[in-house]
């Protein structure tokens, strides 16, 4: 069992650049075909300062952490037992490309279902721009299957 006095724990908070070509990139292995993913004149026109950020994308953003699995070794969790059970996304302003966005994530609950044999963890990133607005925020559980 995931020891529960985990829950609140942070991790350190890390800050990484939402960068044009990898927009882009991400806009096309996703089949976005809206141009305002692609052409920066697009972008302008539908109000946004740059390439806007995918809708998913943040989330790739927090794997740039050094070590995006820190939560596995810290509550000591096998990854051959873990399902990726869902991921909530809730934005606030644009993120575009050049911001410098520093997330900021905690475990938010440990619970667990059928007599334990599936825990979930919830860890909750918080997202705030270079200019300290909070642009957007993720929560995803992590199923852990036992037996």
């Amino acid at each position: 069992m995931i020891d529960r006095n985990f829950i609140g724990h942070e991790f350190p908070p890390v800050t990484v650049e939402a960068e044009k070509g990898r927009l882009r990139f991400f806009a096309k292995a996703t089949g976005s075909t809206d141009p305002i993913y692609s052409d920066e004149e697009a972008a302008r026109k539908a109000g946004y300062r740059a390439l806007p950020a995918p809708p998913t994308f943040l989330f790739s953003l927090e794997m740039d952490r050094d070590n995006p699995f820190d939560f596995l070794e810290l509550l000591d969790i096998d990854i051959g037992k873990i399902l990726h059970g869902e991921q909530v996304f809730t934005y606030h302003a644009p993120i575009c490309a050049g911001d410098r966005i520093t997330l900021k994530s905690k475990i938010a609950d440990i619970y667990d279902k059928k007599g334990g044999a599936l825990e979930f963890l919830v860890i909750d990133t918080e997202a705030r721009n270079q200019d300290g607005a909070h642009v957007a925020d993720m929560r995803r559980s992590i199923v852990v299957r036992h037996g």
